[in-house]
């Protein structure tokens, strides 16, 4: 198959159908000769707002991913990203490495590229930082999970900011002032690094001039994901504007 555009690296991506922010974020991360492919996951935008409804939409994704990962086997992908975070955090480290395991497979063999494994990395990269403040997508409900998945990996989560979807596309109806606010609501004296989850929040462009203001590094859901895919597939160019994980990882 020719590789005239990406003669670099091709990158799969596997985005809810309800998400607006990773396509136009990480399309804007590529460095020359990469190329992104999007594959769909059809899913409701069901009601954040209660177990019942917060259970459908992890269900929802779970059903519909691995279509959507097999949808881009033969754009020949090196990596495949999946653009999406809570049947991670929500069920646990067991079945996060299982779904890896079984998402590898449908993939063909393609790195599989998750939230939870690139924000790991990131950390790591950053200097092994552990102590966290945690900006979350959603209301009170869906933050636990994702604290507990934190702190079941080994990190400490110092504070947590919910920014209060309700369903899955309306987490990226948030505006600089809101994320301003959740930077200084989890900015705490412990914490050596803010993360971001949510692969819906439009936080790529935001998080840099954060890291500029607070002097610690803020890490975007988005540009973790796409930083990860890069980097394990060898291309290691250093994007400008885009925070000190790209500029000096």
């Amino acid at each position: 198959m020719s590789k005239f555009l990406g003669n670099r690296l091709r990158v799969g991506v596997a985005i809810p159908s309800t998400n607006t922010s990773a396509q136009p974020e990480m399309d804007d991360m590529r460095p020359p000769g990469v190329t992104n492919h999007v594959g769909r996951m059809i899913i409701d935008d069901d009601s954040l707002t209660d177990e019942r409804g917060f259970i459908r939409v992890v269900e929802s994704i779970r059903a519909a991913t691995p279509s959507a990962v097999a949808s881009l086997r033969h754009c020949e992908a090196a990596a495949v990203i999946v653009a999406v975070s809570p049947d991670a955090y929500w069920s646990g480290q067991a079945a996060h490495k299982q779904l890896l395991r079984q998402l590898t497979e449908t993939a063909g063999g393609a790195q599989i590229i998750m939230s939870a494994d690139a924000i790991r990395a990131a950390l790591n990269a950053l200097g092994g930082l552990t102590r966290i403040g945690l900006i979350s997508p959603y209301l009170e409900l869906g933050d636990e999970p994702i604290s507990r998945f934190f702190t079941e990996s080994g990190f400490d989560v110092v504070a947590v900011h919910g920014l209060g979807g309700r369903t899955p596309s309306n987490i990226s109806d948030v505006t600089p002032w809101h994320l301003r606010n959740a930077v200084i609501d989890v900015d705490r004296p412990a914490v050596e690094a803010i993360v971001q989850v949510g692969t819906n929040v439009p936080m790529a462009a935001f998080a840099p001039f954060a890291e500029a203001w607070i002097g610690k590094p803020v890490i975007s859901n988005n540009a973790a994901l796409y930083w990860h895919a890069l980097r394990t597939c060898g291309v290691i160019d250093s994007i400008p504007r885009m925070g000190m994980l790209y500029e000096r990882h």
